[in-house]
């Protein structure tokens, strides 16, 4: 199965079998290229750089996804951009933080396959995938 029929199904999955979440929509546009943090690999770094390597790193792993709680998201993103994610999706901080530590380990899971980082071309794709499905 490729990449992105598996962001499809990813997608399908965390939104309840085909609920749009502003959150969602929110995160999509986060890990596109174009984004203020730099897509999916500035969303890696910020987690490493905030001390969060080891969660983080599991997630693009083969291995199995460690867990990660609200108050980690907030410490990973950095109140900033957790305020701005809520607010995109109409949702407290604290709210999101925790629809956010559901969503994150396996969305980053599926963008990265064979534990290892895609060509940013096909993230973007299975990224149009997503926004397809949202819209």
């Amino acid at each position: 199965m490729g990449l992105l029929d598996q962001l499809g199904q990813a997608a399908a999955g965390m939104m309840g079998g085909g609920d749009t979440s502003p959150l969602m929509q929110a995160v999509v546009g986060l890990l596109g290229q174009n984004s203020s943090v730099g897509g999916l690999g500035g969303l890696i770094q910020a987690f490493q750089k905030n001390g969060l390597g080891e969660i983080v790193n599991s997630w693009v792993s083969t291995g199995k996804n460690l867990p990660i709680s609200a108050e980690q998201i907030q410490q990973g993103l950095g109140g900033d951009l957790l305020k701005q994610l809520a607010s995109q999706a109409g949702l407290s901080s604290e709210a999101a933080g925790g629809q956010l530590a559901n969503l994150l380990p396996g969305l980053v899971d599926k963008l990265t396959p064979e534990g290892k980082m895609p060509d940013s071309s096909l993230i973007e794709q299975g990224l149009n995938l997503l926004r397809g499905k949202l819209g």
